[in-house]
């Protein structure tokens, strides 16, 4: 598979894990340093990102549109406008930029920002 295929998947692998709170697939495909910014303005490194993501989503039908990977080198920056119903079943929509690393091999994330409207 190449990059920018790899690169697909994982995106689509990241916003399924979200959904789906999936810790361990965080823990496999998050750089040690990870650092992510929360739509609140607060950023928590990675431990504090698997504790935020373990409990249950409250968010419905999270959906990856718009979806820009620029590959530079070992890096992958991944832009995407998001939609998603929220617990009162009303839509929203965001944001996100996902920075990615490749790291002994391996596509690693090693930074996140998310904002929401």
């Amino acid at each position: 598979m190449n990059d920018l295929d790899l690169l697909k998947e994982l995106n689509r692998d990241y916003v399924r894990s979200v959904l789906e709170s999936d810790v361990r697939w965080f823990e496999a495909n998050l750089a040690e340093d990870f650092q992510n910014s929360n739509p609140d303005g607060t950023l928590v490194d990675r431990a504090g990102f698997l504790k935020q993501i373990a409990p249950p989503c409250t968010l419905s039908n999270i959906q990856a549109e718009d979806v820009l990977i620029r590959i530079l080198d070992d890096v992958a920056i991944i832009h995407a406008r998001t939609t998603y119903r929220k617990p009162d079943g009303n839509l929203g929509a965001g944001r996100y930029t996902d920075v990615w690393q490749r790291q002994k091999g391996r596509w690693l994330c090693v930074s996140a920002h998310v904002s929401r409207g």
